[in-house]
């Protein structure tokens, strides 16, 4: 896109010079025409590079502006080649002595407007990659962006006239000319000083806000065409070509001197020194890192803003964050401002120095000045951090240790005008160091805790069937124990096959519910006689030798429940009652009604639970004091009492007994 964009602005350039150097009107109309056609071609291509030049992620933003990028190159062309001639009103001769003044017809000024748009797109792109580039990325891209904005900017001033003035006067082409020099010169010093070295920038896929170029633009086009009408009433200005050609340059060297990395820091040393205050502002310091990282919940995320930030804060153009890979097995690449992932994957293989390097970054939780010290394991060091400036200062590595692990580290190097690191330096980049380090340290335990979150409620929601399957296949295991034994027995094999169909349209009910679990647990509401729903229960007793139960059921009201729901809640609390008593134990339950509440009571005088067990324990998935149990039954039932607004209480004493109360809400009542 590059070659084929300079190309044409070369061919551009070259038909101008021809169309307003003619000899006759009718070849300057051609030629003019010929130059029409090619600067039809320049906002498509140049759109396409702007989106492409210096993005590691140029395929997603390509694919984003697939739409815009093929209006830009067909509706320009369109316009061109359908209205050929029509795009221009004819010639005029200027003063005696100079060439000719092209008049646009409103075809000609609608793709002019086309090529102003394109313009402030590009500019906006090639903004928002610059914004973006920090450090050595930066400062490999300042002079071929610097180059590409004076171009583009000549290219809006000149469509801008174009329009005002209904027409092209050959000032206008001496600026684009102008313009195109200085841009080959300026992007022809960036390829000398910073080679073709590849460069990968991450620009956000956010739309563009707070953008200088839409500003600019705004501002220009208002002020501009406000000075064109009053020009124009004042009979013109013949030196204007030459006078905007010194403004351009001028803005050029301004521009050169704020993008200075090295005005900027002998700015802050002067301030520093005349001024007698601290060499940063660290309240501000703090509050652009708090800015930038809270709203990081990603490792990469984070690692990106840190490197940005130490880089602006400290004047360094290489920064790089190495992390600690889960398995505490190597360094992975986290983010940086001068490396690709490429070129880092390739310093990563440190071999067997790893082992040696985590521990002796634990022994130095300071930041460590690379050069200075003659440590081997700090050569592992100086080969993942590269200096590109032989006169960049020393190398800086801070750790990241937190909680007494260490979660990566930072390198530093090439520092603005090789200023070295001096002790209030070493002290933002310690307290840096260490709130990143916690940074990482709370996104790797949020992480954690989310995955031991799913992992216990796919758990808890498994664990329900788990508990019904266990009964069901109890039962199937007697009946399978009993069966060699009775299978001659009709009526055996009569209640076996019972039994079996019961099972099995349990476990398909089971199988049912579990289709429905991502909707959580549900209550299908019937009037219930809960008196009814009690001895119901009670049939899971039978058989349970030596053991008393008591019953006192009072009148109780109709109540709107689930009756197989709360059944299993009953079920469950006789069933851990006789596993506590024992033989010769005594169970009691009982109904009773009071205060708006509905209340089942089951007590045992068994073995009892202790106050700890009870407060920490006994309400939570798999935790049981049964040798057998799944420490579900109680969590089970706690979830569908309080599904129908009820609650659980419990009261018990180790070799005492417990007593349980399920108390549920009149206010549905069904007299």
């Amino acid at each position: 896109m590059f070659a084929l964009g300079m190309a044409i602005l070369a061919i551009e350039t070259v038909c101008a010079s021809i169309s307003f150097g003619a000899p006759t009107p009718d070849r300057a109309l051609r030629w003019q025409h010929y130059r029409l056609a090619c600067a039809a071609m320049v906002p498509g291509l140049w759109l396409a590079f702007s989106l492409c030049y210096s993005r590691g992620n140029y395929r997603e933003f390509l694919s984003q502006w697939r739409l815009p990028i093929a209006a830009a190159f067909a509706v320009p062309m369109l316009l061109a080649a359908g209205f050929g001639q029509g795009l221009l009103t004819g010639v005029s001769n200027l003063e005696p002595g100079t060439s000719w003044f092209i008049g646009l017809a409103l075809p000609g000024k609608a793709l002019h407007a086309l090529i102003l748009i394109g313009s402030v797109l590009i500019l906006m792109n090639l903004e928002r990659t610059f914004r973006t580039a920090v450090g050595i990325m930066r400062w490999r891209i300042k002079l071929f962006m610097l180059g590409l904005g004076v171009l583009f900017g000549a290219r809006l001033y000149t469509s801008s006239q174009a329009i005002l003035f209904s027409g092209m006067h050959p000032s206008l082409a001496t600026l684009q000319a102008g313009a195109l020099l200085i841009a080959c010169l300026l992007m022809t010093v960036s390829a000398l000083r910073s080679g073709l070295a590849e460069i990968d920038v991450y620009p956000s896929h956010a739309l563009i806000y707070r953008s200088l170029t839409m500003l600019v633009a705004g501002v220009y086009l208002l002020v501009v065409g406000v000075l064109a009408k009053v020009a124009s009433a004042l009979g013109g200005d013949i030196g204007f070509a030459l006078k905007a050609l010194y403004i351009l340059l001028a803005l050029v060297g301004l521009t050169l001197l704020l993008l200075s990395d090295r005005i900027r820091q002998r700015t802050q040393l002067f301030v520093s020194r005349h001024l007698r205050r601290p060499l940063y502002d660290y309240r501000k310091v703090w509050a652009a890192f708090t800015e930038r990282t809270t709203s990081c919940v990603e490792r990469t995320e984070l690692c990106q803003a840190v490197a940005g930030l130490i880089a602006e804060t400290f004047n360094v153009l290489s920064v790089t964050v190495w992390l600690m890979d889960p398995n505490r097995q190597k360094l992975v690449f986290g983010a940086s401002t001068s490396l690709t992932e490429g070129k880092a994957a390739e310093l990563l293989d440190i071999g067997d120095d790893f082992a040696a390097l985590t521990a002796a970054l634990c022994d130095h939780p300071q930041p460590i000045d690379i050069d200075r010290s003659k440590a081997p394991w700090l050569e592992t060091l100086k080969r993942c951090n590269p200096d590109y400036f032989h006169k960049g200062g020393n190398r800086v590595c801070i750790p990241l240790v937190a909680a007494g692990q260490v979660q990566g580290l930072i390198t530093l190097a090439d520092r603005v005008s090789g200023v070295r690191f001096l002790l209030e330096d070493y002290d933002l980049l310690k307290c840096i160091g260490d709130q990143v380090a916690a940074s990482l340290l709370n996104l790797q335990l949020s992480r954690k805790l989310l995955e031991a979150n799913e992992l216990e409620t796919f758990q808890a929601m498994s664990a329900f069937f788990i508990h019904d399957l266990k009964n069901t296949a109890s039962t199937l295991s007697l009946m399978l124990q009993n069966l060699p034994v009775h299978f001659n027995n009709p009526a055996f094999r009569e209640d076996a096959l019972r039994g079996i169909g019961k099972a099995a349209a349990h476990i398909n009910e089971l199988i049912g519910r579990l289709t429905l679990l991502r909707h959580g647990l549900r209550i299908q509401s019937v009037e219930t006689d809960l008196n009814q729903l009690v001895q119901a229960s009670l049939v899971h007793l039978n058989g349970a030798a030596g053991i008393e139960v008591i019953t006192d059921l009072e009148p109780v009201p109709r109540l709107r429940l689930d009756p197989d729901q709360m059944g299993k809640v009953f079920e469950n609390l006789l069933l851990n009652a006789r596993e506590a008593v024992g033989a010769g134990g005594q169970i009691r339950i009982g109904t009773s009604r009071g205060d708006g509440w509905a209340v089942v009571t089951v007590a045992d005088n068994g073995c009892g639970m202790s106050t700890q067990f009870m407060s920490q324990n006994l309400f939570r998935p798999f935790q049981t004091t049964k040798k057998k149990g799944l420490g579900i039954g109680m969590f089970q039932s706690k979830k569908i009492v309080e599904a129908h607004c009820g609650r659980i209480e419990v009261e018990s004493k180790q070799g005492q007994g417990t007593v349980f109360r399920v108390r549920l809400p009149l206010g549905s009542v069904k007299i």
